[in-house]
C-alpha cells in the first residue's frame, strides 16, 4: 500500500470555492491570520522516518535496531562512566570477595580529583605489578612518608598510626613485611586488606617504579558491590585515614 501523501496543485486561477478563505500574496488571510502551509513536515516525522528507513534496511528490523542503540549505550557507558570488574583473588578479603562483581566509577578522578587514603581503586598494573588490572587500597598519596610498623604493630603514615582494624582481615597483622617508604609525586602505595594473602606494593619494592603505581593507571574507584544480591552494598572510604596529616611540599603547597 502507498503510504506516501500526494498532494495535488490547486489551480491558482480558479475562483475559491464557498467554504475556502482567500488570501493575498503575503500569504495572509483577509482577518490577518497567517495560512498554514499544508506541504510543510514535521522535523520529528522526518526523524521517525530515518529510523524507520534503517530499521527496513537491518535483518530483524526494529528489533534489531533497538538491540544496537543499547549495545552503543552499554559501550559508550562502560568506556567512560561505570565499568564491572570480576574479584579474582582473596587479597581485597573480606570486604571484597572471589567472584564478587563491583562497579568501577570511571569519573572518580577525571574532574580534577585524586585518589585519596582508604579508597580502593583498579589499576592497570602491566609494568609494574603484572599485565593484568588489579584492586587495592591506597595507603599512601604522592608526598607520603609510610612505614611499618609503629611500636604497636600499627602502619604509620606522615608520623600518625593508622588503625586499620575495620578493613583489615581479621588475623592479618598490617604487614609481616617491615617498610619505610617516601611516596613519589603523582604515584599511589598501595596494599590489599589481606595482607598475608596479597601482592602489593610491599613486593614491588625493589621493581621498576619501586612498587608505587602511577595515577594515571587508575581506571577508576571501586564505588559499588553489585553481585551477588546478597552483598550488594556502597564501598564507602574508611575514617581511619581521616587524621593523618598532610605532608608540605617544596613549594609550600599541602598535599
Amino acid at each position: 500500500m502507498d503510504t506516501e501523501a500526494h498532494h495535488v496543485e490547486r489551480d491558482r486561477s480558479s475562483r475559491p470555492s464557498g467554504n475556502e478563505i482567500p488570501s493575498d500574496n503575503s500569504g495572509r488571510t483577509p482577518d490577518g491570520s497567517e495560512e498554514i502551509s499544508d506541504t510543510a513536515e514535521p522535523e520529528g516525522r522526518s526523524r521517525f522516518s530515518f529510523g524507520i528507513r534503517v530499521a527496513d534496511w537491518l535483518p530483524g528490523g526494529r528489533i534489531t535496531l533497538t538491540a544496537l542503540v543499547c549495545l552503543l549505550f552499554l559501550l559508550l557507558l562502560s568506556t567512560f562512566v561505570i565499568q564491572p570488574f570480576q574479584i579474582p583473588s582473596s587479597s581485597m578479603a573480606s570486604g571484597l570477595r572471589v567472584g564478587d562483581r563491583v562497579l568501577v566509577n570511571k569519573l572518580a578522578y577525571r574532574f580534577g580529583s585524586e585518589p585519596q587514603r582508604g579508597d580502593v581503586v583498579v589499576f592497570d598494573g602491566t609494568d609494574y605489578f603484572g599485565n593484568a588490572d588489579y584492586v587495592k587500597r591506597v595507603v599512601g598519596v604522592g608526598g607520603d612518608h609510610v612505614v611499618c610498623c609503629d611500636r604497636e604493630g600499627r602502619l604509620e603514615v606522615n608520623g600518625r598510626s593508622v588503625d586499620e582494624s575495620a578493613f583489615l582481615y581479621p588475623g592479618d597483622s598490617p604487614s609481616d613485611v617491615p617498610f619505610d617508604v617516601v611516596v613519589p609525586d603523582g604515584t599511589l602505595f598501595v596494599l590489599g586488606d589481606h595482607r598475608s594473602d596479597s601482592s602489593d606494593s610491599r613486593d614491588h619494592l625493589g621493581s621498576p617504579g619501586g612498587g608505587m603505581i602511577p595515577v594515571g593507571r587508575v581506571i577508576g574507584r571501586a564505588d559499588w558491590i553489585t553481585w551477588p544480591v546478597g552483598r550488594m552494598t556502597v564501598l564507602d572510604r574508611p575514617g581511619a585515614y581521616a587524621r593523618v596529616p598532610a605532608v608540605s611540599t617544596p613549594d609550600g603547597a599541602h598535599g
